[in-house]
């Protein structure tokens, strides 16, 4: 079963993806905020990462770049799921940090096709 690790401060984001989530098979961490989303990198290591780029103290870009710096999760899958808009320079560097983006609202149905994407990444 893959984990994957949803990161987002709306704690009503969190329970309705992480319910979605378990009920495709997925076993679900997950943390409202960077810092304990990044205890729990180091504790659980999930297979993916669900993460919101905003949000308060540690942003999710920030979270992104201390996620890649750990050698161990260089390369764990990551989408970023916003509702915010996202300047040029922000994409690029999601880019360059191989993640994906998203915008939410997501539907259910794809957030499941996204997560799925990123485990089966080669």
């Amino acid at each position: 079963m893959a984990k994957v690790l949803i990161v987002d401060n709306d704690p009503g984001v969190v329970q309705a993806f992480a319910r979605m989530l378990r009920l495709d098979g997925f076993e679900v961490l997950t943390a409202l905020d960077a810092e304990a989303a990044l205890r729990e990198v180091d504790t659980s290591r999930p297979d993916a990462v669900l993460l919101d780029l905003r949000m308060p103290i540690v942003d999710g870009l920030t979270f992104l770049r201390r996620l890649r710096a750990r050698e161990e999760q260089r390369h764990t899958p990551v989408a970023i799921l916003t509702g915010d808009v996202v300047d040029e320079a922000t994409r690029n560097e999601l880019r360059e940090l191989e993640a994906d983006m998203y915008f939410k609202p997501v539907w259910l149905q794809d957030l499941v096709d996204i997560t799925r994407r990123l485990i089966h990444r080669p």
